[in-house]
């Protein structure tokens, strides 16, 4: 059973007590933000990492094991997602450099690596496989540039962290693949899902409507601007730049729209996918398609000014405006101001410039991507009307009471007070590693550290 620490759970009970009028009472004070970067950093360590590592660690095959049931018994077939097996590499070459001295991240990092090198690369047509078996047999063969862009994300990581040049050859060689298959040399950005060649589906008209198959989209979009990001700092070279510029300008300038959330799904030439217009019915049943994301767009809001300061755009105040306006709008209407957490979604109905929320759940990664993106705003604006840094602590409260599992570890993948049944729902599955979570995590307690206020 997990370790409970007692400045945990006395933090916990404090939260508890508090009520929601007026927490939190702390302000934005130098000891304020030293004491909950103490906090946070102890929770990311102790019912985060501890949690995960080594326990998700294959010594049989290599890579990592993905499903785990809320108290932590390895369940299910245990097959290989790219996109969880390069976040949890990722984050363990994130943690093998925070905590140097502890060979557990860094043998757990180098197994991700090998795994990846060695089972998920697609030694005849080239890019990553999508899905293989625990042994490494290629399941999906077809190919998508999400995953190959969590691929890129994580193998900069691991070259950062280790120094292993393979790593970085590695990266390169699934940039320079996704270049010459996936991205769009016309109209622009990548297409996200193409054939076991590499070769891009086309959307028809014979296809499923409500099927993404064929459509550009936002989620593969961000993610291949944060791989770019973590690329180009690493690899810095002259197209790496370039297509990192592309996306942010695509993202920012397009994707966004004038309210301030994004739009989903796009044709090739970025003509949006929306049902808006439509009937009910017809609205209801293409709703992944076409609804406002909130986890997405705070996500987005950061992995935006990530990519403008790498690119050292100077005086940048288009892209700090635009996230500004994706944060508030996400606050505004899409924040639970009774208890703090982002609700899932919510729609823009006909005739209407009132939004109605679809879904009020919280799911796990969009309150991480929530916390370090209301403290980033804290940061960057802080003496705006919005109040920043109190909806950041707000935020933290939400979590730690509701999100974070104190008994067992790690997060539950939806706050409790929406949905109770989390609490023994899987605490890991082929979508749920803790790249999210860790993440918020680690930069919220090094901002809270390094920038303090006065």
């Amino acid at each position: 059973m997990m370790r409970v620490y007692l400045p945990i759970l006395l933090l916990a009970l404090t939260c508890c007590m508090k009520s929601s009028k007026n927490y939190p009472a702390d302000e934005n004070t130098r000891e304020n933000r030293l004491a909950l970067a103490d906090t946070i950093q102890h929770s990311m360590r102790a019912e985060m990492l501890d949690a995960w590592y080594p326990r998700a660690v294959d010594t049989l095959w290599g890579g990592f094991i993905t499903t785990f049931s809320h108290d932590w018994n390895a369940v299910g077939k245990e097959d290989k997602m790219i996109v969880t097996q390069a976040r949890h590499t990722w984050v363990t070459s994130r943690a093998s450099e925070r905590y140097p001295d502890e060979n557990i991240y860094k043998d757990a990092a180098a197994s991700g690596f090998l795994f990846l090198k060695n089972k998920m690369w697609d030694r005849r047509h080239g890019g990553f496989h999508s899905l293989v078996s625990r042994e490494g047999a290629v399941i999906d063969s077809s190919k998508n540039a999400y995953g190959n862009a969590f691929a890129i994300y994580a193998l900069s990581a691991y070259y950062h962290a280790s120094g292993d040049t393979a790593a970085l050859a590695l990266a390169k060689k699934t940039f320079r693949w996704l270049e010459h298959h996936s991205h769009d040399p016309a109209q622009k950005g990548y297409f996200q899902h193409m054939d076991h060649k590499g070769i891009p589906i086309v959307r028809t008209r014979v296809m499923n409507s409500k099927a993404e198959t064929g459509y550009k989209d936002q989620n593969s979009s961000i993610h291949l601007l944060e791989a770019l990001t973590a690329l180009y700092a690493v690899w810095p070279a002259p197209l790496v730049r370039e297509r990192l510029a592309e996306m942010l300008y695509l993202i920012r300038d397009v994707m966004v729209t004038k309210k301030g959330y994004l739009t989903l799904f796009f044709t090739a030439d970025w003509q949006p996918v929306s049902y808006r217009d439509s009937s009910q019915a017809l609205l209801n049943s293409h709703h992944n398609l076409d609804h406002v994301s909130y986890g997405h767009d705070v996500e987005t809001a950061y992995l935006m000014m990530e990519a403008s300061e790498i690119l050292e755009i100077k005086n940048d105040t288009t892209t700090r405006r635009i996230a500004k306006r994706m944060v508030d709008h996400a606050l505004t209407t899409g924040w639970d101001s009774a208890i703090g957490g982002f609700y899932d979604e919510g729609y823009y109905f006909k005739n209407s410039e009132t939004i109605h929320i679809l879904k009020d759940s919280k799911n796990w990664w969009a309150q991480a991507e929530g916390l370090n993106t209301l403290l980033i705003m804290a940061d960057t604006y802080p003496a705006d009307e919005m109040n920043y840094y109190e909806k950041f602590q707000r935020q933290w409260h939400y979590i730690n009471r509701y999100v974070i599992d104190h008994k067992f570890g790690d997060w539950f993948a939806g706050g409790i007070d929406k949905e109770p049944f989390q609490e023994h729902a899987l605490k890991g599955h082929i979508w749920k590693a803790c790249y999210h979570q860790y993440r918020a995590l680690e930069n919220c307690s090094a901002r809270l550290k390094t920038t303090p206020r006065p």
